[in-house]
Formats: structure tokens, C-alpha cells, sequence
């Protein structure tokens, strides 16, 4: 196949307006700031190849169709309806067209995705995580919700409301990573071909990241959360290339404004042409309509779409049945408190999630009446078949307090936890109430 073959895609897209290399692009300071920034953007996409990138295109589909299998599959890990052209350049703009540099990314890529693969990415996603996926998201929230102009999926996550201690309440890192696979290969993936398949004409498999810094502290960027953004970063730039079409960052606080000046300094004129912060959701308005239509966008972010909390609240009904959920995350070092109001038509489950090895005893009572629904229970974290208590590698211990049946509404009820141990150290506890409504319930 020739150069001339291998580029008949140009019809798919604009011509470029500069066929030069991306260290050219770098280097030159010619042109308008704008054109320029296209050029960049385009560099190395079908339509947009040099002849040197063209050729080294050409041996690499040639290399990965000889050596098939795994190799093959690696390569494309959302399937061949991707299409040739896409799926092939988004792993050489990866490696800048280094085609030593791309095969063994490739091969290395195919080494990572060995033990995921081995257990097909971990379809169940709450056996993966230990926990229903819908409470791993009330303590960091994030969905996908809409589609760009250009078709990719468009992604959410609310980093700064993230509970790191929250997380470890009821998850292992591990169990994070195995979860972020099942997303990659059955969630994402599921949502780019249903995309194709009611548009052929898709061919970017890409997605656009809506990053929202609010509430975010210095604090919450502890080195065990940043561990673990490490992780799944590493893991998407490495097994998944290319596939951020934009990442937009909204409500940014100052620090974190004045730490991006300096990261910029880091990354190539690419990936910094990819990405823009704005100090909040309005002064990022339009932005997102640049790349999203407005019935696209979630109302709570400036759109006309349905608000993220509805997303996510439907989400969860659909897979667990529950209409609402409350989570507190108690640090008992004496006792605390929760209040809940259950609706007519409602009942209350009741778990708790925690790693502390003291322990507390639960009780659930009336309000105001103080009449005990349910006798003390003890929630203490002894480890998971005799092994180390304070190993976070291990799953952490849940107990439903309402194991004897569901709470009926309408009631209002107070959760009380007291230390099992001294008061001179407190431990945590998510406290997580899930709700079902209740068809035809009796007055």
C-alpha cells in the first residue's frame, strides 16, 4: 500500500493548512497564535501526515497485522471499529512517531493489560470494588454525561470533592485500579461504539474531561490520593493513548492556578493546547459550548441538560434499586450522631464501612422518642482471614446495622457510634443509608 493510499483519509478532513513536523511546529514562531494552535491539534491525524510519518505509519499496521493475537488486541483495545486510520496514528502521535519507540510502548502496553485481561477487565463492578460502584462515587464524585459536538463522551469528575479517607473506609487501591479497567473496557467502551453505531461517520475515539476543582483543598492532595491519580493516569497514557480530545478544569482555587503556571512549563505544546482552566463554572461557560451543545451540558454547569446529582441519583436506582443515598463519614473518638428522615413510602438500610481496629458499637433508635430499632451492633476491622488489620492492601470490614429488615418510613431516626476503645484516638466510619422506595406501601 502505498504513501498516496494510506492518506486518501484527507477527504475525511480539512487539509492542513502546515504539513510540518510537530518539532517544527514547536520551533516556528511564523503564523498566527491561532492557526498555529490548529496545527498542532491536527499533527499527526489521518489527513495530516508527512510523507516520512506516512511510510512509518504504513510499517507499523503492517508490524501489528504480522504479529496479531494479543499484540493486535492491545492495539485495538475498543475494537477494529475504531477504524484503521484513528486507531493506528493515536498510538504513534503517542510516542511523536517513533516507530522503536511506538512497538514498544505497544509491547509493554500488551505485558500491563495481561492480568486485567486474564479476568476480561473485571466486568462486575461491584464485586470489583467490594462495594456498590454508587457509593465509590458519593465519596468521589464522577460520571459521564452528554456527548461533544464531535461525538466523544463527555466526563466529569467532581476531584474536589473527593474523600480520601472515605475511599479507604471501603476500598483497597487495587481494587480502585481493577475498577478503573471496567470502566476503560466495558463502560467507555460500550459508549463509544453505541455512539458509532447510530453515527458511522464517528471515528475519534476520544473524550472530553470536565475536571471540577471545587472545594478542593491543599490538604485533599495528600500523597495516597495523588497515589492513586498516579496510578490510573499512568495506566490510561500507557494501555489507552491519545484518547483526551479536551480536558477543560473549572473552579480552580488560587493555589492550584499558581501551581499550573509552573506544570504548563513541563508538557509539550500539544498536550498544554489540549487543556484550559477557568476559576469557575461561569467564566467557563464558553468554553464548554465551544465543544458541547448546550442541551448536552448538565444545568449545573451552565447547560440546558439534566444536573449531575439527577444523573447520578438515577444512576444508582438503576443498579441498586435505592432512590437516594446519604453518606457520613464519622470520626468517633468519643461518640457522634447521625439524623435521617425517612419519607413515606421509603425504607432505610443502614451499612458501615471502616478499617478501625477498636471498633465502636452502633445503635439505632427513634427520634425523638430515643426507642431502640436496632441493639447495639459492634463495627471493628480484625482483618480478612487472619491477616494484618492495618494492611490497606486488604479489603476493609462492612456491617449492615439493618440485617433484621429495613426500616419502614414514615420515621425519623438517629444513628449513634461510641468508641469501642479510649478517647485519646478517634477512627472512621462511613456511615452509608440507602433508600428504596416502596410500591403500595400501607399507611
Amino acid at each position: 500500500m502505498s504513501v498516496a493510499e494510506v492518506l486518501d483519509v484527507r477527504e475525511l478532513l480539512e487539509p492542513p493548512e502546515d504539513s510540518s513536523s510537530i518539532s517544527d511546529l514547536s520551533a516556528s514562531k511564523k503564523g498566527k497564535k491561532k492557526a498555529k494552535k490548529k496545527s498542532i491539534a491536527d499533527w499527526g491525524f489521518p489527513g495530516h501526515l508527512t510523507k516520512e510519518e506516512g511510510n512509518i505509519y504504513v510499517k507499523f499496521r503492517d508490524e501489528i497485522n504480522k504479529r496479531g493475537g494479543e499484540i493486535k488486541n492491545t492495539v485495538y483495545s475498543f475494537s477494529e471499529e475504531e477504524g484503521e486510520a484513528y486507531c493506528l496514528t493515536r498510538w504513534l502521535r503517542a510516542r511523536k512517531y517513533s516507530y522503536a519507540d511506538t512497538i514498544a510502548m505497544v509491547e509493554e502496553a500488551t505485558e500491563h493489560r495481561s492480568e486485567p485481561r486474564s479476568h476480561d477487565y473485571f466486568p462486575d463492578a461491584t464485586s470489583t470494588l467490594g462495594v456498590d460502584p454508587s457509593v465509590f462515587i458519593s465519596q468521589y464524585p464522577q460520571l459521564y454525561s452528554g456527548f461533544s459536538k464531535d461525538g466523544c463522551p463527555v466526563f466529569y469528575s467532581q476531584t474536589g470533592k473527593i474523600n480520601i479517607t472515605g475511599i479507604e473506609c471501603i476500598t483497597t487501591v487495587k481494587s480502585i485500579l481493577d475498577y478503573h479497567w471496567h470502566i476503560m473496557q466495558h463502560d467507555y467502551r460500550k459508549r463509544l461504539l453505541g455512539f458509532k453505531q447510530d453515527n458511522p461517520n464517528f471515528k475519534r475515539f476520544e473524550c472530553i474531561s470536565i475536571i471540577d476543582l471545587a472545594q478542593l483543598t491543599v490538604g485533599q492532595l495528600n500523597n495516597r490520593t495523588l497515589d492513586i491519580i498516579k496510578k490510573q493516569s499512568f495506566n490510561d497514557s500507557l494501555c489507552f493513548p491519545e484518547t483526551m480530545n479536551k480536558t477543560i478544569i473549572v473552579n480552580a482555587p488560587r493555589f492550584f492556578a499558581v501551581t499550573w503556571g509552573l506544570i504548563k512549563g513541563w508538557l509539550d505544546a500539544r498536550t498544554v493546547s489540549k487543556i484550559e482552566m477557568f476559576t469557575s463554572t461561569k467564566a467557563a461557560q464558553a468554553c464548554l459550548r465551544e465543544y458541547i451543545d448546550e442541551d448536552q451540558i448538565p444545568s449545573d454547569y451552565g447547560g440546558t441538560g439534566e444536573d449531575t446529582d439527577t444523573t447520578l441519583r438515577k444512576a444508582n436506582k438503576i443498579s441498586g434499586g435505592m432512590s437516594r443515598m446519604v453518606t457520613e463519614l464519622m470520626y468517633i473518638r468519643s461518640y457522634q450522631t447521625l439524623n435521617l428522615t425517612i419519607a413515606k413510602g421509603e425504607e432505610l438500610e443502614i451499612n458501615v464501612y471502616t478499617r478501625g481496629t477498636s471498633g465502636a458499637n452502633f445503635l439505632v433508635s427513634e427520634s425523638p422518642s430515643k426507642k431502640t430499632i436496632v441493639e447495639e451492633v459492634a463495627v471493628i476491622h480484625t482483618g480478612v482471614d487472619g491477616s494484618d488489620p492495618n494492611d490497606l492492601t486488604m479489603m476493609p470490614t462492612s456491617v449492615t446495622l439493618t440485617e433484621g429488615g429495613r426500616i419502614k418510613g414514615p420515621l425519623s431516626v438517629r444513628i449513634k457510634g461510641q468508641t469501642k476503645g479510649g478517647v485519646f484516638g478517634s477512627e472512621s466510619f462511613l456511615v452509608v443509608a440507602n433508600f428504596f422506595e416502596v410500591e403500595n406501601s400501607e399507611d
